[in-house]
């Protein structure tokens, strides 16, 4: 951060030395003095504007290099991409090009086929599976009502 420096007056120097105004208007040596610690100080604060000028171009020119240096990287990655989108358009019209709308419209026709027998299939596939789950229960009551007919069999004085 810089500081800004307070500029050399009469007034200033009077107050910092403790003196009065007059005194310095009518000693020579004091008005020589005055006007040396002037000039001293615009030179430093010309300098320090020089150098701080100086760190500002300097990171300036630095951010305006990592531009450019980004910039040409982007650039070159636009035409790396551009060119493989022409690549890939290319093989997209190469296999259009091998196919007549003839055989589109039959390749479409027989994939909406294919995809209602398989919807036909997956109904009558679950239809299958209830039945089979129905069999098993009523192969399971059918043994239970055996399995106690055959023990009434064994034992008729069980039977109630």
């Amino acid at each position: 951060m810089r500081r800004e420096k307070t500029p050399v007056t009469v007034a200033a120097v009077a107050r910092r030395a403790a003196v009065s105004r007059t005194f310095i208007y009518t000693s020579t040596d004091a008005r020589t003095a005055v006007a040396g610690a002037a000039t001293a100080s615009d030179l430093r604060q010309a300098d320090d504007r020089a150098a701080q000028d100086a760190g500002q171009e300097a990171t300036w020119r630095e951010r305006a290099l990592n531009a450019e240096d980004a910039l040409k990287a982007a650039t070159a990655e636009i035409v790396r991409q551009r060119a493989r989108i022409g690549e890939l358009l290319g093989q997209v019209r190469d296999l259009e090009a091998e196919w007549t709308q003839e055989a589109i419209q039959r390749i479409t026709t027989e994939n909406t086929t294919l995809k209602q027998r398989v919807r036909q299939l997956t109904t009558d596939s679950r239809t299958l599976d209830e039945r089979l789950k129905a069999a098993r229960s009523n192969l399971r009551f059918q043994d239970r009502r055996l399995a106690d007919l055959e023990a009434q069999l064994a034992d008729p004085s069980a039977a109630t």
